[in-house]
């Protein structure tokens, strides 16, 4: 138990008075202290440590002004009997701006402790509780594909290796729901835990529409989430979309590992300098732009990657970004009858913000080297071989180049895999003009080309002497509110894009265009209007040819009902 003695020397008025007066204020002190202890509000340590601190101080102060004695007051027969308990506490004389100082101390600790712990409200949740924050969104979609009447048959494109279902017959009516449901967790300062539900196929990398009733043969992707409708109302699968961790030992600074966003810069989606969304998010805002001529932009990564991004929140003409990361894209076993090596991707990527003076606009520009390593396929050498079947990728879509790397003369069994290495070299830019806010005016230019595809190489590892078509590029642009939150905001976007057979794998592009992959041209329009708070309705129209090849030219119109959380 604390307890407080203290009694003043027969001294003359003033001074007799000012140590009551002393007696009163450490009396009613300890005694809080001390109801404090019992409460179980504080500890005794910590009540101890309080009392020690607050002699050192007044010791320090005494010896500190030379003239003020040290030692206690004058005990009273009284508090000469009380002194010898135990667990008694003496209160020597303190000058005024020592109590003063151990006043406003012990306030500021117990006001920090009942703030931090929520004393007396009675609606008050465990504190671990506000470190996690859920997100989620829905997009209710109905499309319709039109199909050009020049379009060779399907059966055409898959006989070499193209995985195309219909080329002819409309589909009018298809709806598709997209639900995704995002966890973000601070495990401490500077860590956070990612976690993304949604709907889509397990092996797709880029699928996450659900689609109502029998999914088409492309169903299986990385870049989609969308779920068809029509399935005998069977239940809707799900899948995990993310799972990361995030450190940011320096606002400058993030590392991610696990699966996570794409971690670089493709416009303004996310983070500015890279397409991470900002800590504590795992759902896109809407409306907000980006290129999606590389990247689909529901594709996620798996691997590590940092972006390094100093002076972001200083006022600078020029802040600089670096982002690079490495991600497994295929894992082989091998062993003496699989010869085929893993399938890796590295990315590299340095750019800068540019905001001139006076003008409203702001300019980010990137370089980028993707570089695609054991991505091309291998012939089995001999008959009946299947030592490099694993070099055929686990997913593909449409478009680059492909040949049969099976062995066994049956031509009903073809076994395809890329013709092409993929070494990507990529140049980003977005102009953002802001005077007449809140409406904006960005500019997006995107290109890419594949520095690594080799005729030569080609030729001797298929047979077939196959033309370069290694370009790729998209020209955007949009007018309107820059991200739709509330009633009535709006935005119109359009681009034109023009993708080369070989210019990028095929894998990861954005599956809307042209049933997704390369070897296409075109232009999408797109307008989207809030009618709520977060949310919001959006109409796209696509109309886009293939390049080279057999005839193929689809439009599609897409309405969409969005709302987020």
């Amino acid at each position: 138990m604390l307890s407080g003695n203290a009694s003043a020397a027969s001294e003359p008025g003033g001074k007799t008075d000012e140590r009551e007066k002393v007696e009163v204020l450490y009396e009613t002190t300890l005694n809080l202290i001390r109801l404090l202890v019992e409460q179980g509000v504080i500890k005794q340590e910590v009540a101890d440590e309080m009392i020690k601190k607050a002699e050192e101080k007044a010791a320090a102060s005494r010896q500190a002004q030379n003239g003020v004695p040290y030692g206690p007051p004058a005990p009273s027969s009284a508090s000469a009997t009380d002194s010898s308990k135990k667990g008694e506490v003496r209160v020597t004389y303190v000058p005024e701006h020592i109590k003063r100082e151990i006043r406003d101390q012990l306030r500021g600790e117990i006001v920090s402790q009942a703030k931090e712990e929520r004393w007396g409200d009675v609606n008050a949740v465990p504190e671990w509780t506000s470190r996690f924050k859920l997100q989620g969104d829905m997009r209710l979609r109905e499309r319709a594909d039109l199909y050009g009447s020049n379009n060779a048959p399907a059966a055409n494109f898959r006989a070499l290796g193209q995985q195309i279902d219909n080329t002819t017959d409309d589909s009018l009516h298809r709806e598709q729901i997209r639900m995704r449901l995002g966890i973000n967790a601070n495990i401490t300062r500077g860590v956070d835990l990612g976690l993304r539900l949604t709907t889509g196929n397990i092996n797709d990398p880029v699928l996450t529409s659900q689609i109502l009733g029998p999914p088409p043969i492309s169903i299986g992707s990385p870049v989609s989430t969308l779920q068809t409708l029509g399935t005998f109302n069977s239940k809707f699968g799900l899948v995990l979309d993310q799972a990361y961790l995030q450190l940011t030992p320096w606002d400058w600074l993030t590392v991610s590992g696990g699966r996570f966003p794409n971690p670089f810069f493709i416009g303004t989606v996310g983070n500015v300098y890279t397409s991470i969304l900002k800590r504590g998010t795992t759902i896109p805002t809407a409306g907000v732009q980006h290129t999606d001529l590389i990247w689909d932009a529901d594709l996620n990564f798996e691997g590590v990657a940092i972006n390094l991004h100093p002076w972001q929140n200083e006022n600078r003409t020029i802040k600089p970004f670096f982002n690079a990361g490495i991600f497994p894209l295929q894992k082989i076993n091998q062993s003496e009858t699989v010869k085929a090596k893993d399938k890796w991707f590295y990315g590299t990527q340095a750019g800068l913000e540019w905001s001139p003076a006076d003008t409203d606009t702001k300019v980010r520009i990137a370089a980028a080297w993707y570089d695609f390593r054991n991505i091309a396929g291998v012939r089995n050498p001999n008959f009946g071989d299947t030592l490099f079947n694993q070099t055929a990728t686990l997913f593909r879509q449409k478009g680059n180049s492909l040949f049969n790397i099976d062995n066994d003369g049956d031509p009903t069994t073809n076994l395809w895999a890329l013709a092409a290495d993929y070494r990507l070299a990529n140049l980003t830019m977005v102009a953002d003009y802001s005077r007449f806010k809140p409406i904006h005016v960005i500019g997006t230019v995107d290109y890419v080309r594949n520095v690594g595809y080799d005729q030569n190489a080609i030729l001797a590892r298929t047979g077939q002497n196959i033309k370069p078509q290694i370009n790729a590029y998209q020209f955007r642009l949009t007018v309107g509110y820059p991200i739709i939150s509330e009633a009535h905001q709006w935005q119109v976007f359009g681009f034109y894009r023009y993708s080369e057979r070989d210019s990028m794998l095929d894998a990861f592009t954005d599956s809307n265009y042209l049933m997704g992959g390369t070897n296409h041209k075109g232009y999408t329009l797109h307008g989207l209007y809030g009618i709520a708070h977060n949310t919001w309705l959006g109409l796209r129209y696509n109309s886009y040819s293939q390049i080279s090849g057999l005839p193929l030219a689809v439009d599609s119109v897409n309405l969409d009902l969005n709302a987020r959380f």
